[in-house]
């Protein structure tokens, strides 16, 4: 059963993800996205075999929180009027959309308690499954940001660096999906998004949205 609620929206948060890249390149002059047909909520075109396919499963038997990423939105930085500024707009835009539908689940969950909407309670699979959306946007927000390319977190270090420090950190761009897989199978990345999540979580307590 959990698996049923689960898988569903990991992918519907993962695609939320690249649309929102997509629809910010657009908003910044780049239309690539669009005319390649990915600027669409359609699951299909995003499926990515290691981030939507081969990372959650990792991710599920290790006992770790849901991770991974959809096919890249195509984006032409050229194409933008100020290429690597719009790109660090273009970049957090995935993060932040993810923590937006946690927030918006967080609402939800609070309405539907106070109404009492169906006989809402803790024991529905509509209540589990607005409980695991604000995990899972919370976590992939993190996770996205970890400055490890081709992680969101990487292309907003690229383009916020001096000059002297992006060529160190450019170094490893050629080895990120290989850092990301060892840190995957490592179980690293629990102790790197764990943290952030609890600071979020107290954050929507304080404004009334426990989860």
């Amino acid at each position: 059963m959990e698996a049923i609620l689960q898988i569903p929206a990991l992918f519907f948060s993962i695609i939320i993800h690249e649309f929102m890249r997509g629809y910010a390149a657009y908003i910044k002059g780049d239309d690539t996205a669009y005319l390649s047909g990915r600027l669409t909520l359609n699951p299909i075109p995003h499926i990515d075999p290691v981030g939507t396919l081969i990372l959650p499963a990792l991710a599920y038997f290790s006992h770790m929180p849901f991770i991974g990423w959809a096919k890249p939105v195509p984006v032409n930085p050229y194409r933008m009027r100020d290429p690597r500024y719009d790109m660090v707009f273009v970049a957090a835009s995935g993060p932040a959309s993810n923590l937006a539908l946690a927030f918006l689940s967080a609402v939800s969950l609070k309405i539907l308690s106070l109404v009492g909407f169906f006989y809402f309670s803790f024991s529905t699979p509509f209540y589990y499954l607005l409980t695991f959306m604000v995990y899972i946007n919370i976590a992939l927000a993190f996770f996205n940001l970890i400055p490890i390319y081709p992680l969101d977190g990487s292309q907003i270090l690229l383009g916020l660096l001096p000059y002297k420090a992006l060529q160190i950190y450019e170094r490893h761009i050629p080895y990120g999906f290989y850092i990301i897989i060892f840190l995957a199978l490592a179980g690293i990345f629990k102790y790197i998004i764990v943290y952030p999540m609890e600071i979020v979580l107290k954050l929507f307590s304080l404004m009334g949205l426990a989860v």
